[in-house]
């Protein structure tokens, strides 16, 4: 998952600030094609071979039933919103399009440019955290969870005869215990980049830290936030020191191969990981486990959140497009989700019982991790949430704070240059201030 990057040229940031400011990005521009259209444009993101050959086997089936063409076209995720908004200004619009952070909903919805799709959503129960309605009005069908969680080896936990940790300390302890010449005790990016933003800072999330109060004003250092933010600090300065050589530049990838290639003890990412084990170490399949974030006390608990999902935009094929969404939630999407078996986790409750989705291979094989990633969902005292869906409402400030990196440039100053974990949360918090102002 690469969430929330654009391609060079066009920063999240710079797009936010268009918006924000009333300026947007130009895209009252009419569709000029046709009524009566028999082609739908869908914009695709997920590009692995057997996701594009499940759209567009999906496609053909569709197209025989009603004699509809879906005319699909695939993109790297990063670069969806703006091959969406290019489209619409040139007057040839995707009827379908995929996104991956709740920001640009947001701004495609407040212009006008979505179809409501509640229709489709309110006949099924959904995971925490996933509409992200805007005045009670959904404008996306979410299709997959990306919430990170910390892997760890379960054979080198029963050797050495640890439990998984409730506390910070504990987690630092079995980190340790599990380091030697040949294998770090763990790895979690630091980097100015999303895989940081995703995948470190769940062990705050899990101590109870907010960003943002109910007015939208930046308490991530007022408080009990405060003292949380620092203890954090304090206990990933010394996991840091565990982790192996060139930890400051880990990005999504690193993250899947250290860990694959037996280098650490624990990582952090989502269902991926389990896919690529699968595929590049098998033998390594039977020995892992999950565990959410833990928080300092032995209190709370968290994922850190990600998604994905469509959109149906306000074109002269809407009503045909709302209508393949129909069709295609009902009759493909199990076929879908099952391209990516662990990695596209459901946010419909209703597929877990679902005796197809539970027929594929890989979920039946690793029954019991599934189990545990549906109680990330259905457990109360689970804290689901991330930067980006931080605050009281779906907003463009959560998207200015992870680019700002205020985070990331956090943990750099803390690990990299020793400052004290005061002065590094004074920084951040000022760097988010400004990010919205």
């Amino acid at each position: 998952m690469t969430k929330m990057q654009l391609p060079p040229g066009l920063t999240r940031r710079s797009v936010l600030k268009g918006a924000a400011a009333g300026t947007a990005l130009g895209l009252s521009a009419p569709a000029v094609l046709g009524q009566g259209r028999k082609t739908i444009r869908f914009l695709n993101t997920e590009t692995s071979i057997d996701s594009l050959r499940a759209l567009k086997v999906a496609a053909a089936e569709y197209e025989r039933e009603t004699g509809v063409e879906v005319a699909i076209d695939s993109v790297p995720l990063g670069d969806a919103f703006t091959k969406i908004t290019t489209a619409l200004r040139s007057g040839s619009p995707y009827d379908i399009g995929t996104l991956g952070f709740i920001g640009h909903v947001l701004i495609l919805a407040e212009e006008g440019h979505l179809v409501e799709m509640n229709d489709l959503t309110d006949q099924h129960e959904w995971g925490p955290n996933i509409l992200f309605p805007i005045n009670g009005k959904t404008y996306w069908y979410p299709f997959d969870y990306n919430l990170a969680w910390i892997y760890y080896r379960r054979d080198l936990y029963d050797e050495n005869g640890l439990e998984e940790a409730n506390t910070w300390d504990q987690f630092l302890n079995n980190a340790q215990t599990l380091t030697t010449d040949k294998r770090s005790g763990a790895l979690f990016p630091i980097g100015s980049n999303g895989a940081t933003n995703w995948l470190s800072t769940g062990f705050m999330w899990a101590d109870g830290v907010e960003i943002f109060d109910d007015q939208w004003d930046v308490v991530f250092d007022q408080g009990a936030n405060a003292d949380s933010v620092k203890g954090y600090l304090d206990f990933f300065a010394e996991l840091y020191k565990i982790m192996p050589p060139g930890s400051s530049q880990v990005s999504f990838g690193e993250m899947l191969s250290n860990f694959t290639s037996d280098q650490v003890a624990h990582s952090a990412y989502a269902g991926r990981m389990i896919e690529t084990i699968e595929r590049n170490a098998p033998d390594l399949a039977d020995k892992i486990g999950i565990m959410p974030y833990m928080d300092s006390k032995g209190q709370g608990k968290a994922v850190n959140h990600g998604y994905d999902g469509w959109v149906v935009l306000d074109t002269d094929a809407k009503d045909e497009s709302m209508n393949f969404m129909r069709w295609f939630t009902e009759n493909q999407f199990i076929n879908f989700l099952h391209t990516a078996p662990l990695h596209f986790q459901p946010p419909r409750m209703d597929i877990y019982d679902d005796p197809r989705w539970r027929a594929h291979p890989l979920i039946e094989k690793h029954a019991v991790i599934v189990e545990r990633m549906k109680s990330f969902l259905t457990d109360d005292d689970i804290r689901v949430a991330s930067i980006d869906t931080m605050g009281p409402a779906p907003d463009l400030r959560t998207g200015k704070v992870f680019e700002s990196f205020a985070i990331p440039e956090m943990i750099q100053n803390k690990v990299l240059k020793g400052l004290y974990s005061e002065e590094c949360l004074a920084q951040a918090a000022e760097t988010m201030r400004k990010s919205i102002a």
